[in-house]
């Protein structure tokens, strides 16, 4: 089994898809807008090169830095070198502001010449089509090759020195070379049409070859993103085409369009992650839960095993004794022995039974018993589970009989009773399609001296031959479970006098029915 890349291995979710394919919509929506009105000359704002090289700057770093981190973790090769590429873009905004003519001298600083900017822009341009084209073809060898604990570890130091150098021989290139390069503007403001057209052609090229292996490639999050951030890249080209100089219409949009192409895979990482960790806090919460569960189980079969074995151990160590005792007389009374010896042998098959058919679960403490009303230690577990109902889309629908009388037990167990039968609706809803995920919870009296609490869920529901098992203990429909929570619920409602039991839903899932003396 082939481990995975981490955070974005996962195939996005329909509602992702759905958000990506309305933002590329409306970037194209906006390029053709955009086409279609006149490129007029519009007022020459100095402070906004910087500005938008600034924002951009920092979103690139977030992102080298997020790429850089999961790089490490995961020893991908693939993320090392996205990284550095938004590294090499990053450090290559800090050439371009700086040569940009009128952002902080008339002419650019480090010795810019009238075509160093466009030919850093250029090359900023071509570096992602170009990185993410890499990243494809070794993500695909990593993925089909080794474990994610047998890959080297990649060599992040050396990615992020050659996007430093690479940034400074560009920087170099297009300063101190800039003759050696074809002009691109004719002035300051003006460029040549004719050379931009055919850097335009090829830049697009790259764009749709860069787009067209990764789609067919797609496997996770990261990779939508990335198919987004290409469709911007991709506008910013078409609509860079028929533009005729700096400081139009044209020359403004293309920066939002830059904007959104910088930012989209940032978000997507930050939001991925935040992700993460929401797992993760609810992934310890369900554990922890778990090993009390596991706990509790333990000391009930401890408890079981130490009431119910402890009689035939006894009958044994007595038949066994009663035996020496035959045999060490004077005239040995062989034939009691032997039936000392098969009373033996008949009380450890006992105790073997009974080791292998413990099933009742026991708590080990005497249970604090008080009077409260069961309505509100629902609405108390409805709320301890908020954050789990809401990260997997489940809804709680409260029918409660505000005229329920008052139940006596203890609040502690009875709400582990009530978790676990939440956590149980949630898992059947995990597997539900094409349907909302709803629990409903109703209390109501039954007769005069007991009420009745029903967790109901639309989910995968419970098959009738499991029905008749699911409260045996070591009895589990979860492909991960162990089979003790339901037996340890019923158990501890037994014990305060109560029953519980499970029926199939109407249509579809399953309801659990809790009965309860009034206090």
């Amino acid at each position: 089994m082939q481990d995975q890349l981490g955070l974005f291995d996962t195939p996005p979710d329909r509602q992702e898809i759905r958000l990506s394919l309305v933002l590329v919509a409306l970037l194209y929506a906006a390029l053709a807008l955009l086409l279609a009105l006149p490129d007029i000359r519009l007022r020459q704002i100095d402070a906004f090169i910087p500005m938008v090289d600034a924002i951009m700057f920092v979103g690139d770093m977030i992102t080298a830095t997020l790429l850089y981190m999961q790089a490490s973790i995961f020893r991908s090769r693939a993320l090392t070198v996205l990284a550095s590429a938004y590294f090499f873009t990053g450090l290559l905004l800090v050439a371009h502001v700086l040569t940009f003519p009128g952002a902080f001298a008339p002419g650019g600083l480090l010795g810019a010449g009238i075509n160093t900017t466009a030919w850093i822009s250029t090359f900023w341009r071509a570096a992602p089509p170009i990185a993410i084209i890499i990243y494809v073809f070794i993500k695909k060898s990593e993925s089909a090759s080794r474990t994610v604990t047998e890959r080297p570890r990649p060599k992040i130091a050396i990615g992020a020195l050659m996007a430093v150098a690479l940034a400074a021989a560009v920087t170099l290139l297009t300063t101190r070379g800039h003759d050696l390069l074809p002009q691109l503007f004719l002035n300051r403001q003006d460029v040549d049409y004719a050379s931009i057209f055919k850097l335009n052609c090829i830049l697009i090229t790259l764009f749709i070859v860069a787009f067209a292996v990764l789609f067919r490639n797609r496997k996770s999050v990261l990779d939508l993103w990335l198919l987004v951030a290409l469709s911007a890249w991709l506008a910013h080209a078409f609509l860079n085409l028929p533009a005729w100089g700096r400081f139009t219409v044209s020359f403004y949009s293309q920066f939002s369009m830059l904007l959104f192409s910088h930012f989209v895979v940032m978000l997507a990482l930050m939001a991925e992650t935040n992700r993460l960790y929401g797992r993760l806090v609810l992934t310890t919460a369900a554990r922890e839960r778990e090993r009390d569960a596991r706990l509790m189980s333990m000391d009930a079969v401890a408890a079981a095993i130490s009431h119910e074995v402890g009689q035939p151990l006894a009958a044994v160590t007595t038949n066994a004794m009663a035996g020496l005792n035959w045999l060490n007389r004077s005239k040995p009374n062989v034939e009691m022995a032997i039936m000392a010896q098969q009373a033996t042998i008949e009380a450890g098959q006992r105790t073997f039974d009974v080791i292998k058919s413990v099933r009742a679960m026991f708590t080990k403490r005497q249970a604090a018993q008080s009077e409260y009303d069961l309505n509100d230690l629902v609405r108390e577990t409805a709320r301890l589970l908020e954050r789990e109902l809401t990260s997997t889309k489940v809804s709680v629908e409260l029918a409660l009989d505000d005229a329920l009388p008052l139940i006596r037990a203890d609040r502690v167990q009875v709400q582990r009773v009530l978790v676990n039968l939440f956590s149980n609706a949630m898992e059947s809803l995990a597997g539900t399609r094409g349907r909302p995920r709803q629990i409903l919870v109703q209390t109501l009296p039954s007769g005069s001296k007991d009420v009745l609490l029903e967790v109901s869920d639309n989910g995968v529901g419970i098959s009738p031959e499991e029905i008749e098992h699911i409260f045996e203990a070591f009895v589990t429909t979860k492909a991960t479970g162990i089979g003790l929570g339901l037996s340890l619920c019923r158990t501890i409602v037994q014990e305060h006098g109560g029953l519980l039991w499970a029926s199939q839903g109407d249509e579809y899932g399953a309801t659990f029915h809790l009965r309860l003396p009034c206090g």
